[in-house]
């Protein structure tokens, strides 16, 4: 890729279900995800979260969380029920630890940089060579380092 390329853009669909960005490829994997407490904040108002792979506006009421090696991201208060429950003394919608469910997603493992544009049509995420290009089912995508990812998925085929 010359320096003046761009590199290829992947959109968020809002919508249910895989991309066929992703379930098209043959490269794809199955993965699901392990069960790992994390530490969730609610946003009290509209406000932007400063992720490894960039800046993300966040929503009054969406959750942001805390993994084990210090990284922060969003998860939109629309989909945070289906991914995550509080762990007791926490209670569902107060700030406090969190269980990730084991979800099912799709995931590529991308060989060069990429970009992917979040359902909310502003923010804006980088992946590098080795990033995975990940797609949870409900019409968001992501970008996941190599270091997470391996920590984070069970590759099921």
């Amino acid at each position: 890729m010359s320096a003046a390329a761009t590199p290829p853009l992947f959109r968020s669909s809002g919508q249910r279900g895989f991309s066929s960005a992703l379930s098209d490829d043959p490269r794809h994997v199955h993965a699901r995800k392990f069960e790992r407490q994390v530490q969730v904040q609610f946003a009290p108002e509209r406000c932007t979260v400063q992720t490894p792979e960039g800046l993300v506006h966040a929503q009054a009421g969406d959750a942001i969380l805390t993994g084990i090696a210090g990284e922060r991201w969003r998860v939109s208060r629309v989909h945070f029920g289906d991914k995550y429950r509080p762990v007791p003394p926490t209670r569902s919608g107060e700030a406090g630890t969190y269980l990730s469910l084991p979800n099912r997603i799709l995931a590529l493992q991308m060989t060069a940089p990429f970009e992917v544009l979040l359902a909310d049509g502003q923010s804006r995420l980088t992946g590098k060579a080795s990033d995975w290009l990940v797609d949870y089912g409900d019409g968001s995508l992501g970008v996941v380092s190599q270091a997470i990812f391996s920590t984070t998925y069970e590759i099921l085929g």
